[in-house]
């Protein structure tokens, strides 16, 4: 048995996202209000960057993240860069738990593609400059399947989904290369789309196709994505059932999308959401390969800031292993603690002793 993870995923991980402190919050209000420049404002994230960079760093985390502290949301702020998109905000956000999220979302307007100007390269080349040699640089991207949620296919371009499709595959293939040249090894795909799959009901979508046919497009959309891809360029698929303030927004075991996607996508880890009873049990997890993609057991939450029962932990990890040998099994929170600019309802204080704690236990699960 290996100790730590030889690569990613880490034995210790999270998903990405960070609470915004109050000054970047301040800040994007002073801009709105046109009292202080573009410059201004990105100076401001940047010394904040420096901060959680030094913070994950400390807390004992191998692979770290900019908190994604220059975005408003997990993935409009990645779409609606792509050649022939745009963000607009529509009547209603969407529908979770006791909550209705912001309103805000992407539409196509012309054919996708991906363009090397595309602002988040300069983001990832600027943190990574920040990292260093002192851990690895994770980026977070929205899965490409996030494009096959309602309302965001423009049927007038694309009458055909296969054609859409296609463009979609082509874009990521072009933002993974894009990011490998800028020196980016670790990267994560959140998906969304895929874990609503699980749901009983579809959420957030609207299709003639049956569930499985859109099982069995979402894992031909990413795996066309990762075919060629350079073979030390990690990358992992994060299933998500919402995460808005706290809130979720659907609920459903693995069972579903088991057979198909956690057995065939071509990734190197899946993040999965286990923390509350909302995810199933473990069984899924016997479809994916022995000696494959490790798997991030999502049994921290990201949602409150009460550490959980190290005992407990270490025993639904005991249990998870009898599907997926321990060796390929890693810990982190189920989510990132801000999806999205409002944050989930814990304090960064709580946030940083949840991140410590999941790196402690993750040295008593495998020293």
């Amino acid at each position: 048995m290996t100790k730590t993870a030889i690569k990613a995923p880490y034995r210790a991980d999270h998903v990405g996202s960070l609470l915004r402190p109050q000054s970047i919050h301040d800040a994007r209000k002073d801009f709105a209000q046109g009292t202080i420049t573009g410059e201004q404002l990105r100076a401001i994230e940047t010394e904040e960057i420096k901060r959680i960079v030094d913070k994950q760093i400390e807390a004992g985390l191998q692979a770290v993240t900019d908190g994604e502290f220059r975005r408003r949301f997990w993935h409009t702020d990645f779409m609606e860069h792509l050649n022939g998109v745009e963000g607009y905000v529509p009547e209603h956000g969407y529908k979770f738990v006791g909550v209705e999220t912001e309103a805000y979302d992407v539409r196509v307007t012309d054919k996708i593609s991906f363009t090397p100007d595309h602002p988040h390269l300069k983001d990832f080349k600027e943190f990574k400059e920040i990292v260093g040699d002192r851990a690895v640089a994770k980026m977070t991207l929205p899965s490409p399947n996030q494009f096959f949620n309602a309302g965001i296919r423009n049927e007038e371009i694309y009458p055909n989904i296969e054609d859409f499709a296609n463009d979609v595959i082509q874009a990521y293939r072009d933002a993974l290369q894009a990011f490998y040249d800028a020196g980016c090894r670790y990267l994560q795909l959140d998906d969304v789309y895929i874990a609503g799959l699980c749901a009983p009901e579809l959420p957030f979508a609207k299709t003639d196709l049956e569930r499985d046919q859109l099982i069995d497009l979402a894992l031909s959309v990413v795996n066309g994505v990762l075919k060629d891809k350079p073979e030390d360029l990690v990358v992992t698929t994060h299933l998500c059932r919402g995460n808005y303030q706290s809130a979720y927004a659907f609920e459903g075991p693995y069972d579903r999308i088991a057979p198909n996607f956690l057995a065939k996508e071509k990734v190197d880890g899946f993040f999965l959401e286990y923390d509350d009873e909302r995810s199933g049990d473990f069984k899924p997890l016997e479809h994916i390969p022995e000696g494959g993609a490790q798997v991030v057991l999502g049994v921290f939450t990201s949602k409150d800031g009460e550490l959980e029962d190290k005992e407990a932990i270490k025993a639904r990890v005991e249990e998870a292993s009898k599907y997926v040998p321990l060796d390929q099994l890693c810990i982190s929170p189920q989510c990132g603690f801000a999806s999205t600019h409002h944050g989930n309802k814990l304090t960064e204080e709580q946030q940083w002793a949840k991140l410590k704690y999941i790196v402690d236990v993750s040295k008593e699960i495998w020293g």
